[in-house]
């Protein structure tokens, strides 16, 4: 536990004080309070504060950024790889050694496993600076610091998922949805209508979709234990309504709120997020921001945990306080941060595109 500055400063004075009053002659208490007045006028007050409120926001930072996305706790988590502050090495194992059974030939042929490097980059996240007025912020209520921060934290959260998604779902496999469903024991097609830009209906994701992302990881050996699927809230509304009654209630039984998933169905964990893709007709991702247009689909996220990873970097709270030009004090928030799709082969990841209904 770090021993607390101002009783260093204490001390300090202590032993000045009693050095003077041995050289001099002087009686301590006055040597004290000579010494304690200087202090007092010449101490840097405005860097013992900033240090003191970087020292105390600097975590919060980290904790409004997983409140605010709790599904990016649910990936590989790379920070501990982090060389120089902004790369990132993911080795890459070689081939497995071939098996033989009652093998008859000797000497067996040693064959030399080569590893691969996956090498990604931290990119620099920066909120713009907020000015808040009055010299008095000095003295900002937590409640105040909170909103401030909280602002910006969001901000900046949201931006640094949005480009995690977008940098996931860009080379991962493509699972169109098929909007399949047994209704009153015949197979039927779920469509939804179009969102924001589209034109024409698109179809559903259904829990059958789920199902077949089930068979595709499991054939590809995708360990059945934390799996996750992301799913936008524009297809997750007909998601839910093709459970049916027994399967809404598995589904809802492994709720776990705290942690953002809301139900669990054919070994996936299912989160929501208001948005998280988007592709056009080519299945590539736009860009973060892109306006929808005619003919994109939204897009969803499947993935195992070791399949995608993130890294985070330098985390920083900037505080200008008293600045003599705004007459007040200036706040922003700097994070480095990135990631990737863990594995070459793609294993254990799907983005979910809408399907769109044959004419």
């Amino acid at each position: 536990m770090k021993t607390p500055r101002f009783v260093f400063g204490i001390i300090k004075v202590l032993i000045i004080s009693m050095l003077l009053s041995v050289l001099f002659q002087v009686d301590f208490t006055i040597a004290l309070g000579v010494i304690t007045l200087v202090s007092v006028f010449l101490s840097p007050q405005k860097d013992v504060a900033l240090g003191t409120l970087v020292e105390t926001w600097v975590p919060y930072i980290m904790e409004r950024f997983w409140k605010d996305n709790s599904f990016l706790r649910n990936v590989y988590d790379d920070s501990d790889r982090v060389v120089a502050g902004r790369i990132v090495h993911i080795p890459q194992p070689g081939a497995k050694p071939s098996i033989r059974k009652n093998r008859s030939t000797f000497p067996a042929v040693a064959v030399r496993r080569t590893d691969t490097d996956i090498v990604y980059a931290l990119d620099e996240y920066s909120s713009d600076p907020t000015h808040i007025p009055n010299i008095d912020s000095i003295h900002l209520s937590y409640n105040k610091q909170d909103s401030v921060l909280g602002d910006h934290m969001y901000a900046l959260s949201e931006e640094v998922a949005d480009d995690l998604l977008v940098k996931w779902g860009a080379d991962a496999p493509v699972y169109r949805t098929t909007g399949a469903q047994i209704t009153n024991g015949n197979p039927a097609t779920i469509t939804v209508p179009p969102t924001d830009g589209q034109t024409g209906n698109r179809l559903a994701f259904t829990h059958r979709d789920l199902k077949n992302l089930m068979t595709r990881f499991n054939t590809s050996k995708a360990p059945k234990q934390d799996r996750y699927v992301l799913i936008d809230d524009n297809m997750y509304d007909a998601f839910y309504d093709t459970l049916g009654e027994t399967n809404a209630k598995d589904f809802s039984q492994y709720a776990d709120a705290a942690n953002g998933v809301i139900g669990k169905l054919h070994s996936f964990n299912i989160m929501t997020r208001s948005s998280v893709m988007a592709s056009d007709n080519t299945d590539a991702i736009k860009a973060i921001g892109s306006a929808l247009d005619a003919n994109d689909n939204l897009v969803s996220l499947a993935w195992h945990k070791n399949s995608i990873a993130m890294a985070i970097g330098s985390r920083k709270l900037f505080q200008d306080l008293n600045n003599p030009l705004y007459y007040g004090d200036i706040h922003s928030v700097l994070l480095m941060s990135g990631g990737r799709v863990r594995r070459s082969d793609n294993v254990g990841i799907y983005k979910i595109v809408q399907g769109v209904p044959q004419a």
